[in-house]
């Protein structure tokens, strides 16, 4: 087993289960980013879309993201009590499928019908998939942030691949043979998930020793198990409100960014290619920030997870004030080098790799372990309220692109600034993480 003591080898090793993991998770995302590349601009465009105002079309887009991020806490409830985390994933992988073959039909009816199955697929396979992952590790293990970061990098290369690709589709095609590769998309990863589910374990072993045969074994009598459970679910909860203000500016991405990148930007193709920037950001520096955190761990200076959540979100403020400067270059409606956009999506990129996929091992080494479904479906529902907030997008058009860059990097780091103020207690909460 590892230990955490400085100068000490690590000998743990990330089991099979992480990688069947990582493959789900990275074609399933594959097909939700496909689909949401797409999204604004379809609804917006006169010639082959529906030819809806930015106003409605933002206003979709946030409503969709706050449910699809909202029924998390149902699945993973859902999960926790009565259905298990591998029949969870199972209905909403089919459920995916499902909604991205309508999104293929030219109707606004279906459309709708569409968008709802994909917001109950991701309620059940969202908050389970991530859950699972965290059950392939014995609790105290300090391998599940570096599991968590891989995990994340797998979503990143779907979500990478899938801008590219509905771009060349729909420019060639139009965009609903587009929407309809978000579907085969999604039955490679259920397909991965069923051929490979046996190197993936449903939980871990219940803390009154009673035998699991598919289970890990949990040493119980870890650090955070002597913490009260209301006291860390509250720690928890904290956590989540906090940042909402991340994942409000954060999933401007699907919309102002795009807008800006298709309206603003000197470049020769659609905004849709610049929903692959993220993600490539996160392939490029997930490892070496794992190597980083790797060397301060050896002399025992690796930061806790909640201080690795406030450089994230000074990060995401940092990352909107390069663009409030872009709009003042390009004078709020000019053009202006694509690198203003590239460069603040690696600084915001660099903020997200700290906070969310942090925040996925915190609720796994925090959570009370018949919980754990539930509060990882919270952390998405906390999610969906910043994607709801998301809507701030609606001002696009009324204030200057500069001042509505101003504002959102002004507002996340005041929320940095908060969760600086409140780190002390919540470390309290959360010993040894």
């Amino acid at each position: 087993m590892e230990t955490d003591k400085a100068g000490q080898v690590y000998k743990e090793k990330h089991p099979k289960g992480l990688y069947v993991l990582f493959m789900t998770e990275m074609w399933e995302r594959f097909s939700f980013y496909t689909m949401l590349s797409l999204l604004v601009l379809y609804l917006r465009d006169p010639n082959g879309g529906l030819g809806w105002s930015t106003e409605k079309a933002v206003d979709i887009y946030s409503y969709y993201l706050t449910f699809v991020y909202f029924t998390p806490l149902i699945g993973g409830f859902l999960a926790d009590k009565y259905i298990g985390y591998r029949r969870a994933i199972s209905i909403g992988a089919l459920f995916f499928i499902a909604g991205h073959i309508l999104l293929a039909f030219p109707s606004p009816t279906i459309m709708y019908v569409a968008l709802l199955c994909l917001i109950i697929g991701n309620g059940f396979f969202k908050p389970n998939i991530s859950t699972m992952l965290g059950n392939l590790y014995p609790e105290e293990s300090k391998l599940k942030d570096a599991a968590y970061n891989i995990f994340y990098m797998g979503i990143n290369i779907g979500a990478f691949a899938s801008p590219i690709v509905a771009e060349i589709v729909k420019a060639k095609f139009g965009y609903h043979p587009a929407f309809a590769v978000a579907a085969g998309g999604m039955v490679i990863s259920l397909a991965i998930f069923w051929g490979f589910g046996r190197y993936v374990v449903e939980k871990c072993s219940p803390k009154d020793g009673t035998k699991d045969e598919t289970a890990v074994p949990c040493a119980c009598d870890a650090e955070i198990d002597k913490v009260p459970e209301s006291k860390r679910i509250w720690a928890l909860i904290v956590i989540f409100l906090v940042t909402i203000v991340f994942w409000m500016a954060f999933d401007q991405n699907g919309s102002t960014l795009t807008i800006w990148a298709d309206e603003n930007t000197k470049w020769s193709v659609s905004g849709v290619i610049s929903n692959s920037i993220n993600p490539f950001w996160i392939i490029i520096l997930t490892f070496p920030l794992l190597a980083f955190w790797k060397h301060l761990a050896k002399y025992d200076r690796e930061p806790s997870t909640p201080t690795k959540m406030v450089y994230g979100m000074l990060l995401c403020a940092l990352s909107f004030y390069i663009m409030y400067y872009a709009a003042i270059f390009g004078g709020n409606t000019g053009k202006v080098s694509p690198w203003w956009l590239i460069s603040s999506y690696g600084v915001v990129t660099l903020g997200e790799l700290m906070l969310s996929p942090m925040a996925l091992s915190l609720v796994s080494k925090v959570a009370p372990r018949r919980l754990r479904g539930m509060m990882m479906g919270l952390w998405f529902a906390s999610t969906a309220i910043g994607n709801k907030l998301s809507v701030i997008g609606k001002y696009w058009e009324v204030w200057s692109h500069s001042k509505f860059f101003f504002i959102l990097a002004t507002l996340s780091l005041f929320t940095a600034l908060v969760l600086v103020l409140i780190l002390k207690p919540i470390k309290k909460a959360m010993p040894g993480v």
